[in-house]
């Protein structure tokens, strides 16, 4: 079913999304033609980001621009999975966006620099919906105030260890709501990671960006989903501002 205002999906769209345009929520609510029509800014391309290009490039965003400043590191391979041997050494945001490019020629794919304080209001005003993907403490701070600012909602992921936690933040509850103080924790580098643990969560996000771009299902606002690999456990707990939470 196609909204009005929005274009039809050509017969080769149609073929390539067959599969998912079959489920009844999805095809009902008309979500692939809204899903075509968003742009969606990716801040990170690493553990996190790389499976939220691949993903939301195979489901047919319909811009993609992908911000990451750093290069392919032989020690991240094993969970940076969008990425080969061949690799180590280029820029991640191009070999990125070629792959996603590479894989639906109907999305249109851009690179941009990663994010600063001066350009990161010019990367957030064009997007419908924005996914931190970044490990970087600062850039996530100042994506989150840019998001504020311009009434964006963003998808938010950690991954670290054997444990990761995705959320959707907006107008009314915002990161530095729920934390404050970015505290000491430390990166993947620091702390180490299991490989299948941040594909995990970046899967995680590109499915709450379909759920809010294909506007289907129950987005994650003011919830809080946690993984634990070690035993499989996930819990969704609801959040309040100043890191009070409430149990659902």
């Amino acid at each position: 079913m196609t909204e009005p205002g929005l274009p039809r999906l050509s017969r080769p769209e149609l073929r390539r999304y067959s599969r998912q345009l079959i489920v009844p929520e999805w095809q009902g609510a008309g979500a692939q033609e809204r899903l075509r029509s968003a742009s969606v800014l990716v801040v990170g391309a690493g553990g996190l980001g790389g499976p939220v290009v691949a993903q939301l490039a195979g489901a047919g965003v319909g811009r993609l621009v992908i911000a990451d400043g750093d290069t392919v590191d032989a020690s991240n391979l094993h969970r940076q999975t969008l990425y080969t041997a061949a690799d180590v050494g280029r820029p991640k945001a191009e070999v990125a966006a070629a792959r996603a490019q590479a894989i639906n020629p109907f999305v249109r794919v851009e690179t941009a620099p990663f994010l600063t304080g001066e350009n990161v209001g010019g990367l957030v005003a064009p997007s419908n919906l924005v996914v931190d993907a970044t490990d970087n403490f600062g850039a996530r701070y100042t994506l989150a105030d840019a998001c504020t600012r311009a009434g964006r909602e963003w998808v938010w992921g950690a991954a670290s260890g054997t444990s990761g936690m995705v959320s959707l933040f907006g107008p009314g509850l915002g990161l530095r709501d729920v934390f404050p103080d970015p505290g000491e924790a430390e990166s993947c580098e620091e702390a180490g990671v299991l490989g299948p643990v941040p594909n995990v969560v970046g899967s995680m996000m590109a499915l709450e960006a379909l759920k809010v771009l294909g506007g289907v299902g129950e987005p994650l606002r003011g919830r809080l989903w946690t993984f634990d690999a070690l035993s499989g456990a996930v819990r969704v707990i609801g959040l309040r501002a100043e890191r009070e939470a409430l149990p659902l």
